[in-house]
Order: structure tokens, then C-alpha cells, then sequence
């Protein structure tokens, strides 16, 4: 078996082959991996992401555009958000992080903020772990890491992100700071926006362990993150402490699910490779070439759902109907099989889905003999 050094160099020249020689790589992102982890199973995705293809464009090529993507105007009112709340060496936001998470701390009357500068994200991950390791030595000081660079594992992969924040307490003990520009109206925000911003904490949080892992002592990492955003309609930032011990719970199981992405990129055909530069049809032969696991929730996760609902559309495929019923269907896995099954013309009746597709048919019948009975006219 060659070196780890090796197969890692080997699985990059792949995965680049893969993405074409002329596309820059779209690095994975926390948002990107949550999504992952709610689908683990998808191994189309699995290996784009891992490629780095961006799925948008990809999508565009195919002829199926995505929806995704963040206006303008949403992009430049959320940097100038985040650029006020980081002002005055994060003033503003350690009096937050004091207030609603650590009030038996002392204080921050100043913080530390290193410079996380460095080359490539190589380096900057180890210069984040250099600052990590020197604010938790030293005990009894605020430290603020903005836009830390952290590496996770993702299915022998691995995935640079870049949390907003990471502050450091007094204690020793870590959190993660998300900024988001949706506003938290009367102390709430919206909850499916502070759920996906959870999830996407999460990743954070698992990233941060890791590291936590490598040092001597290693610190203690709050499952509690601090969410900050605009309060009622103004652009003053309010915050509040959400746990994420689910959400991390969740994603540490599904990205641990995660068929390795070699072992996805050994099954594909020579010569594959998902540049959307390629003919169409040579393109489309190139992604279906990887099985995929569309359901429903994929409209609201990833950029190909649209690709995806059609041709599961067009093999008649139970997945679209949604993953609960999918797990209802057992070994059925199309809408013919399904109907046959109901009719009496396919599947064993010893299965227990197919006895109750027909003990549904033959109730639906009882039921529309029934209401025909009912308003046939009188004789």
C-alpha cells in the first residue's frame, strides 16, 4: 500500500481530472457540508463537492439552473453588518458573548486579536491552531480569532472553512460566533433561519474539536454558539446563545456515513470528468454515471435538485414521493412497481408492503362503490 502522502497526492491529481484541468476547485464551505450531511447517501454529490465542481454552474451546463445564491444587496448589508459588529477590536461583540454566555467571567475590558494571516489554506489552518493553542494558555484574558481557518475530515477529504468568529474566554473554553443580517424581532429570529444557521454551527463546532483533540489539555469546546443579528429593524447587533448539541450530533453521524470519496472516484468510468466546458450529452453521461439520492428536501439544499427531480421524475423512481415513504415501500423501488403491486399483478403478498398497498386499493374501491351508491339517481 503506498504512503499516506502518496495516495493523498494521487486522490488530488484524480479529483482534478475529474473537476477538468482548466476549472478552479470550489472549496466546500460549512453551509455545503450540512447539506452533505443531511443526504449522506447521495454519492453524486458526495464526489462533486469533493472534486470541488460547482454544482451551480454544473447545473447551468445541464440545462436545469439552480435557484441558489444571495443577492447583491443581501451580500453587501451582511459584510457591512458583520464589518460593525467587529468593530473596535470586537468590542461590541465580546460584551455579547459575556452577557449571553460566560456573565460569571470577568468582564472584557480588551481582547486579543491575532493576526491570522498566512499563505494558502494550509497555513492558515496551522496559524489558527498556533493562535488557539497561545489564548488558551493564557488563562484569564478575552481572545477574539476573526475568520479562523479550520480543516475537518470529510469522507478522507479534507474541507477548509471559515467561521465568522471564534472567541476564547477566560477559562480557556471555545465558541463560535455565526453573524447573520436576518434580524431577531422582540429576542427571535426566524426559526428556519436560526435552525440552518444551527447546522451550520455545527460543522464549525466539529472542526474546532478536532483541533481541540491535537493540543496537550485540550480545552473544552461550548456547545453553545453564540448568533448574532440586526436587532427589530435597525442595524444595532442583539444576540442569543443556541445550543447545537443536536445538530452536531446529526452531522458527526451522517458525515462519519460518507462513502470515502476515493472509493466513489475507483467505481467511475475512465475518462469521466464534469467540466461544464464538455457537450451536453457527454456532460449529462458524466453525472449520471454516479448514483444519486434525490428526495424532496433537496430543492432547499443543493444546486442539481432540479437535474435530479426530473430524471428521478422520469424513471418513476419512489424517491421524489419523499424519504418516509420511501422507507414505507421496502424493496419497491419505482411507481410501477408500487401500482403493480396494489393490483394485484407484481410482489409477494407475504411482504408486508405489498399486503398493505392492497388492503389499501381494495379499501379505496369499497370506498368509491360506495360514493357512486350513494348519488346514483333513483330509479
Amino acid at each position: 500500500m503506498p504512503p499516506p502522502r502518496t495516495r493523498e497526492k494521487a486522490l488530488r491529481q484524480r479529483l482534478a481530472e475529474l473537476r477538468g484541468p482548466e476549472v478552479q476547485a470550489k472549496a466546500l464551505d460549512a453551509r455545503a457540508l450540512a447539506a452533505l450531511a443531511a443526504n449522506p447517501g447521495c454519492r453524486r454529490r458526495a464526489i462533486l463537492d469533493g472534486a470541488g465542481v460547482d454544482k451551480a454552474v454544473l447545473a447551468d451546463a445541464l440545462g436545469s439552473p439552480s435557484v441558489f445564491g444571495q443577492s447583491q444587496f443581501a451580500f453587501v448589508r451582511g459584510n457591512a453588518f458583520e464589518a460593525k459588529v467587529k468593530a473596535d477590536g470586537g468590542t461590541e461583540l465580546l460584551r455579547l458573548a459575556h452577557e449571553k454566555l460566560d456573565r460569571a467571567a470577568e468582564p472584557p475590558a480588551g481582547a486579543h486579536v491575532p493576526d491570522l494571516t498566512a499563505q494558502g489554506p494550509h497555513g492558515r489552518t496551522a496559524r489558527t491552531e498556533l493562535a488557539l493553542r497561545e489564548a488558551t494558555e493564557a488563562a484569564g484574558a478575552w481572545t477574539l480569532l476573526d475568520h479562523p481557518m479550520l480543516a475537518l475530515d470529510v469522507a478522507g477529504s479534507p474541507a477548509f472553512l471559515e467561521p465568522d468568529a471564534v472567541v476564547v474566554h477566560p477559562d480557556g473554553s471555545w465558541t463560535v460566533v455565526e453573524i447573520k443580517s436576518f434580524p431577531m424581532l422582540d429576542g427571535a429570529a426566524d426559526p428556519a433561519k436560526v435552525g440552518a444557521a444551527a447546522r451550520q454551527s455545527a460543522v464549525y463546532v466539529l472542526a474546532l474539536e478536532q483541533v481541540a483533540a491535537r493540543l496537550e489539555s485540550a480545552p473544552r469546546v461550548r456547545h453553545r454558539i453564540l448568533l448574532v443579528c440586526p436587532k427589530d429593524f435597525s442595524n444595532l447587533p442583539t444576540a442569543s446563545a443556541v445550543d447545537v448539541r443536536k445538530q452536531r450530533a446529526v452531522t458527526a453521524r451522517q458525515l462519519a456515513r460518507l462513502t470515502r470519496i476515493e472509493e466513489i472516484a475507483d467505481t467511475l468510468p475512465e475518462g469521466t470528468c464534469f467540466s461544464p466546458e464538455l457537450p451536453a450529452e457527454r456532460l449529462t453521461e458524466a453525472v449520471e454515471s454516479v448514483p444519486a439520492s434525490y428526495a424532496p428536501e433537496c430543492l432547499s439544499a443543493c444546486e442539481l435538485a432540479f437535474h435530479c427531480r426530473d430524471r428521478s421524475r422520469a424513471e418513476g423512481a419512489v424517491t421524489r414521493l419523499g424519504r418516509p415513504v420511501r422507507a414505507e415501500l421496502g424493496g419497491l423501488t419505482t411507481v410501477g412497481d408500487v401500482l403493480a403491486a396494489a393490483r394485484g399483478e407484481a410482489g409477494d403478498p407475504d411482504d408486508p408492503a405489498v399486503a398493505a398497498l392492497r388492503r389499501a386499493a381494495a379499501l379505496r374501491a369499497e370506498a368509491l362503490a360506495t360514493a357512486a351508491r350513494e348519488v346514483a339517481p333513483c330509479p
